[in-house]
């Protein structure tokens, strides 16, 4: 009698065991992105927290001579042409126990598109700011949108080895420019020249290191509080006097670091420091293990999924050509929602109802990249993908699920793409539907027109793309303006009336790089005059990505 019941009982403690080591797992994730305006620093951020994860043992400066390394997140050869981020990267590293899972966007504004569906893949944000220049443009649309997804935000203020606005005032900056509650999580001694380190306020604590150029990661020396001794026999008396004047000053003026209030998005803890020189970077990742939040729950059209299923669920949110110009790969870049995920595994592509067996899944550090024996909810796995997978395509073990929430977004420039060798059309063709299915840029063949329509959201892209087909396809291309003046999406709820309007307007009507019927305007007046006639008929400037 005593075995029937121990086999049961065994079952219970595996089982019991297993979502226990699954739940462990998925709570030491962090999955997160930096954003900011162009040239705060974030790529060298993102380095630099590649340096202290001990992904890296050597960090090179971006603007470094031409001898130096490229910054490692920045792998693409246009980005290491022009020193700009214009692809998302994803790196994993782990540090101090947690895994890190770090998205680093493109900080262009022209590519500001890659950075919107990047941030439908994490859970929290690093939001860049330069302390000269405090918040700018990109870095005010990209918060916006952070908050449309309420998803915590940490601020680190960086180039304090530069002069700059006062701390205080940035603090100021911050809490009436984007309506957000700040708490100084560490703050800086002295700037520019006299820029010592930053003081951790959370901790109560300096670890201090010499000043270098931050390539490798030298030792601290620690001072425990304000009143440890070692403070004024390491740093000047007049820099020691400044810094228990500021904290005072903190403590009894700002608020404390309240993390459900950090949570929920209505607090930013602020950390200082120089991310060149390394000062900073190790409390702010301190911080990220101990208030971001882990992997959280996934919006879907049918239910939401919890991060501790046993099924495994993921979508796609980025595809990228050409990582290796070797191999013409595709890599459809996965976030897990839940599961323990295997390699080998057997999945639902959920569009076409097909399954794929995953056989090679990838996990990435920049353009390198290791086989993933296993991952789980909040990691970013790479698919090899050869044109089945696109963005927004769910992934599940049988489950019909869509999770919602990745769109498309109509193009604000449209010119036409001509090659040097028109003998080469058909490989064009084959070039520009890859480059499609990354979402950086729509892809348009008119109807009744043999050549291709590019549009995309800024101007720069049509630069980058030209330099892509040149150098990934050794395609010489050129841009060409046209008359068009924006592109939208064609839905109804009556077929026929689409095909009428389809059939009555074909000179405008063109198939995107999936085969849907768009609709190119000359003019505003052009498509406000269509909306007026055929009002049974949508013309979507945006289109969410699950269902197409």
């Amino acid at each position: 009698m005593g075995a029937m019941f121990l086999n049961p009982l065994r079952v219970m403690i595996k089982e019991y065991n297993f979502i226990m080591s699954m739940n462990d797992e998925i709570h030491r994730r962090r999955t997160f992105a930096i954003i900011s305006h162009p040239d705060a620093g974030k790529t060298t951020l993102t380095e630099k927290l590649l340096l202290f994860g001990g992904a890296i043992q050597l960090a090179g400066a971006i603007k470094a001579k031409a001898a130096a390394r490229h910054a490692r997140s920045d792998w693409m050869k246009v980005e290491q042409e022009r020193g700009i981020s214009v692809a998302s990267s994803v790196m994993t590293f782990e540090y101090d126990d947690i895994t890190f899972n770090l998205l680093d966007t493109p900080g262009h504004q022209d590519f500001s598109e890659d950075t919107y569906r990047t941030l439908t893949a994490v859970d929290s944000a690093i939001m860049v700011i330069d302390h000269a220049k405090g918040i700018e443009a990109q870095t005010r649309k990209l918060f916006e949108v952070c908050r449309l997804r309420d998803l915590p935000i940490i601020t680190f203020i960086n180039k304090l080895d530069r002069e700059g606005q006062d701390p205080f005032n940035l603090l100021d900056e911050v809490e009436k420019t984007l309506a957000l509650d700040v708490t100084p999580a560490s703050w800086p001694i002295g700037m520019g020249k006299e820029f010592l380190g930053c003081y951790d306020l959370l901790n109560d604590q300096l670890l201090l290191m010499e000043r270098t150029k931050g390539e490798k990661l030298g030792e601290a020396e620690k001072c425990s509080g304000l009143d440890d001794p070692k403070l004024d026999e390491l740093l000047p008396a007049h820099a020691v006097a400044k810094l228990r004047e500021d904290v005072a000053m903190i403590r009894g003026a700002c608020k404390p670091m309240d993390r459900k209030a950090y949570l929920e998005g209505h607090l930013s803890p602020v950390f200082f420091g120089s991310a060149l020189n390394n000062f900073g970077v190790r409390e702010l990742l301190g911080g990220l293990k101990h208030f971001a939040p882990p992997p959280q729950p996934q919006p879907a059209a049918e239910r939401t999924i919890e991060t501790t299923e046993d099924k495994v669920t993921g979508f796609v949110f980025k595809i990228q050509a050409n990582m290796d110009p070797k191999h013409r790969d595709r890599i459809a870049f996965t976030r897990l929602c839940s599961g323990h995920f295997k390699r080998g595994m057997k999945l639902t592509h959920v569009r076409s109802g097909k399954q794929l067996t995953i056989h090679n899944p990838l996990l990435f550090f920049a353009q390198d990249r290791n086989v993933a024996e296993e991952a789980y909810a909040g990691d970013i796995i790479g698919i090899p993908n050869h044109g089945n997978l696109r963005i927004g395509d769910t992934l599940t073990e049988g489950e019909i699920i869509h999770v919602t929430g990745i769109p498309s977004y109509a193009p604000e420039h449209l010119q036409r793409v001509r090659l040097d060798d028109p003998l080469k059309a058909k490989h064009l063709g084959e070039a520009l539907l890859q480059l499609a299915e990354e979402g950086a840029a729509r892809v348009f063949k008119p109807r009744m027109d043999s050549s291709w329509v590019v549009g995309v959201v800024g101007p720069l892209q049509f630069e980058i793309l030209a330099d892509r087909i040149r150098t990934e396809y050794n395609l010489p291309v050129h841009f060409e303006q046209t008359v068009l003046h924006t592109a939208r999406w064609l839905e109804s709820d009556k077929p026929q009336m689409l095909d009428d309007f389809i059939a009555q307007n074909l000179s405008n009507i063109a198939e995107d790089h999936d085969g849907h019927p768009v609709f190119l305007a000359r003019n505003a007046w052009h498509l406000d005059n269509a909306n007026e006639n055929w009002p049974q008929i949508r013309f979507l400037a945006t289109k969410e990505q699950s269902r197409s």
